[in-house]
């Protein structure tokens, strides 16, 4: 019996190999996808890009106007960031086990954090757009929905990993729901959201480009209309803008978050 389980697991890895072949050859037959062709126009695309993407004197004479855009872009994600994380924050201990009050608000809870993570940021940009046209509550709306989804999900799950003995200690001594709150799980898990809160920032900045791109906000939209009208320098500014922005700041989130852990 050992022998045959055994055998057994040995032959799953290479059954699910070949699975994965079948789906992906297939996939490429149904999409008319050829790596042959992609291979082929790498190269082309490697000399389109130096020979085009080029910052001139010219370009830079718009860097005031890309700054300007690329700094509406930062604040607005970190704005959505820091209400969401604090809409989230809200969520998380009604749908955290260890501090959810009732067994309706731990369910409504996983749910809104569910449905507002599995939506992806573009899309929840086009269906804000139709509600609120272009402008920047629909890009900081999208974000803010982004952010509420995946700190909630992310929170609950810093909140059920904190020890459980602070908190029973406190309920023992007939401590309010607030007060185990304030005193025990916040203290623990701080650290953690904050972190989690950083890496947030980092994420929606990166997304805020294409939120821009779909609501006319920001860095997103100063490269569209460039790009549209083939400006290729100026794209190539906005672009290493961007690219040196993100950089930075994701450098900025990692030290900050090795200071707070």
């Amino acid at each position: 019996m050992d022998r045959k389980m055994m055998q057994k697991h040995k032959w799953q890895p290479t059954i699910i190999f070949l699975v994965l072949i079948a789906i992906t050859y297939g996939s490429m037959v149904i999409t008319k996808f050829s790596l042959l062709q992609s291979l082929q126009a790498f190269p082309e695309a490697i000399v389109w890009m130096f020979s085009n993407l080029l910052v001139s004197g010219e370009a830079l004479d718009k860097f005031p106007l890309v700054l300007k855009t690329l700094i509406d872009t930062v604040l607005m994600s970190i704005a959505a960031t820091t209400t969401g994380g604090a809409v989230a924050l809200f969520l998380s201990l009604m749908g955290s086990r260890t501090t959810t009050t009732h067994s309706i608000w731990l369910g409504l809870a996983r749910f809104v954090a569910s449905v507002s993570r599995n939506v992806p940021i573009a899309a929840w940009a086009l269906i804000l757009l139709l509600s609120f046209g272009q402008n920047s509550v629909t890009g900081y709306l999208a974000l803010f929905v982004g952010s509420v989804g995946f700190l909630t999900r992310a929170f609950i799950e810093t909140i059920d990993e904190a020890s459980k003995q602070a908190v029973e200690a406190l309920q023992a001594t007939g401590a309010t729901y607030f007060q185990v709150v304030a005193k025990a799980v916040i203290p623990q898990c701080l650290p953690q959201l904050i972190s989690w809160v950083l890496f947030m920032i980092e994420t929606n900045i990166r997304s805020a480009t294409l939120v821009g791109i779909l609501t006319g906000t920001g860095i997103g939209y100063t490269f569209d209309i460039y790009y549209k009208s083939m400006n290729y320098e100026i794209v190539a500014l906005a672009t290493f803008s961007i690219v040196l922005a993100v950089i930075l700041i994701e450098m900025a989130s990692n030290y900050l978050r090795k200071v707070i852990l």
